[in-house]
């Protein structure tokens, strides 16, 4: 499970650099702009409310219980979910099968993350089972 997670770490950051190294990832478009501070403020968000908590390359559930306040009442991974709109966000404003090869290996990666996340949550803290059934992953209602 930890190759699993350190896997999509690497697919996410991998993403993100070729979106960079591409000039794909950021635009003058004033939408872009828009979802990507939105992006930023979700993430800092989500890192206030997280606390002090460190950050691993391989997911690995801390010590302190389960965050179910701030962003995380709404979506179970505020972090990936602005990550992934922040690439997206880029990718979509250069409309090219690169950029949108390289945000897809970003949410791949995402995804590979919360996936094994979510085991690890489910094996420590019992309640998860819960928060997962009424919280969506990334975007409310939906997913």
């Amino acid at each position: 499970m930890r190759s699993a997670s350190v896997l999509g770490f690497v697919l996410m950051v991998a993403g993100v650099v070729g979106l960079a190294v591409t000039r794909s990832l950021f635009s003058a478009s004033p939408l872009v702009v828009g979802l990507q501070a939105a992006a930023v403020v979700l993430m800092l968000w989500a890192r206030m409310t997280f606390g002090g908590r460190s950050f691993h390359a391989a997911a690995n559930p801390t010590e302190g219980g389960l965050v179910t306040s701030g962003p995380y009442r709404h979506l179970r991974h505020p972090i990936y979910t602005a990550v992934v709109l922040f690439t997206v966000a880029g990718a979509c404003a250069h409309l090219s099968f690169p950029a949108a090869g390289l945000a897809l290996l970003v949410f791949l990666g995402a995804l590979l993350r919360m996936l094994t996340e979510e085991r690890l949550l489910l094996a420590r803290y019992p309640d998860y089972a819960g928060y997962a059934a009424r919280t969506k992953r990334m975007l409310p209602h939906v997913f």
